[in-house]
């Protein structure tokens, strides 16, 4: 969320920020529409102050007035303090609604995107950092798309979740099961080698939570909704580790907070159709492991670097063909200032999916956190949030089996196999 005071003296840096992720000047208005309405709110507020200080000091003068006998001076004081106690209530009452335009006017203001995000308005303008540097894999002409290799081995089967759940849920079985398990052990040992605290989190959070890092109401129509108990299926892990922090004042020499989870993901896709979608390229429940990032705000971008590097790591050492995205104005998320996504060939169907999305939120989701460290002065700033998948494992495995298909049978990576104990589906 941004911060009010920003809104009033970067108007104009907000505003233009905002036009690179295709605002119009009618939706800009909102802006001028929060500083009205704060300016109310500090009308009300100051006023509020007077009479509370006015309050103050006639309810001390009452008891001076009943000790010295003064007894219709002091009844006349009670009924001043009965006065301004309902013009206090009023105001609060005022003040309350104040707060709550303003916070619903903010509610609906993505992030400003950062300097280095590209302009655009669609995925076709996002800007290509990196490429694999050599050659795409060449298969042979009997190659089959994952979900046919999945049925060919019977390591995977969507026919079954369909039965069990409903599309979108597949069954991993057999080899195809120990190599989902040795992928979660291989993120997950990889993270924590690299300094991330690895973290079991609850897979349902509340909507606090999820207003915390800015999937609500963003991405409500995206999330599984538990009614009766007003929970939230996660739709990344994100949500539960980054809330770790809420309402909370750091220390600044305890930056940097890293933090890893593993958890199942769950995301309803509505409106995914065609090709784009068939076997593990989009699903309803896939498995994901998350790393963040709490930051002092002075080191939060060469860290965002450091995870892209890492992430790219990975993705080598799995020897998957990949490049590297950074996202345009118009294809950033709600509550990103940059984002880097990742992106792994392929081969059987020649196309590229993501794997990864690493971002900086900057004070975005810190802000609606009140997540806040005190400097060397004392003063109280906003940290810098940041997160990335390392990696989501549907696109992942669908990748390996298509790329490493041969005709004896799919090749694991040597990196995987101590983690899966064979080194090739047959």
């Amino acid at each position: 969320m941004l911060e009010v005071s920003r809104i009033r003296t970067e108007r104009d840096v907000v505003a233009n920020g905002l036009k690179k992720r295709g605002w119009s000047e009618e939706a800009l208005k909102v802006l001028d529409e929060v500083i009205v309405a704060d300016d109310a709110r500090k009308i009300v507020q100051t006023e509020n102050d007077g009479l509370l200080s006015q309050r103050n000091t006639i309810s001390k003068e009452i008891g001076q007035l009943f000790k010295s006998g003064q007894i219709d001076a002091a009844n006349e004081a009670k009924s001043k303090v009965e006065v301004l106690k309902e013009k206090i209530s009023e105001n609060e009452k005022l003040l309350s609604d104040c707060i709550s335009t303003i916070n619903d006017h903010l509610f609906t203001i993505p992030n400003v995107p950062n300097f280095k995000v590209p302009d655009g308005l669609t995925e076709d303008d996002n800007l290509l950092v990196k490429d694999w540097t050599a050659e795409l894999p060449q298969l042979a002409e009997s190659a089959i798309p994952h979900w046919d290799l999945a049925k060919k081995y019977d390591i995977l089967d969507f026919e079954l979740g369909v039965k069990i759940t409903g599309a979108g849920f597949p069954v991993f079985k057999k080899q195809g099961a120990r190599l989902q398990r040795a992928l979660i052990n291989f993120f997950l040992d990889e993270a924590i080698a690299e300094g991330y605290e690895e973290i079991v989190p609850p897979l349902l959070v509340n909507a606090a939570s999820a207003m915390g890092t800015g999937s609500l109401p963003d991405k409500e129509g995206q999330m599984y909704y538990m009614e009766k108990d007003d929970l939230y299926l996660i739709p990344t892990a994100e949500i539960p580790v980054t809330n770790i922090l809420r309402n909370e004042i750091v220390k600044e020499d305890q930056f940097p907070f890293k933090y890893t989870a593993y958890t199942p993901c769950f995301r309803r896709e509505a409106g995914s159709y065609g090709s784009d979608v068939k076997g593990l390229n989009r699903v309803h429940q896939f498995d994901k492991i998350e790393i963040v990032q709490v930051q002092h705000p002075s080191k939060s971008h060469d860290t965002l670097d450091q995870m892209v590097a890492y992430v790219e790591g990975l993705l080598n050492k799995l020897e998957l063909p990949y490049r590297i995205l950074r996202l345009c104005g118009g294809d950033l998320t709600f509550a990103s200032a940059l984002t880097y996504d990742f992106e792994v060939y392929s081969a059987a169907q020649k196309k590229w999916l993501e794997v990864s999305s690493v971002s900086n939120f900057e004070t975005f989701q810190s802000n609606r956190l009140k997540l806040r460290f005190k400097d060397e002065n004392g003063k109280s700033q906003f940290a810098h949030t940041l997160n990335g998948s390392a990696l989501a494992l549907a696109r992942i495995i669908a990748a390996l089996l298509e790329n490493n298909q041969t005709d004896q049978g799919i090749v694991i990576p040597e990196v995987l196999r101590r983690y899966t104990g064979f080194d090739m589906i047959k």
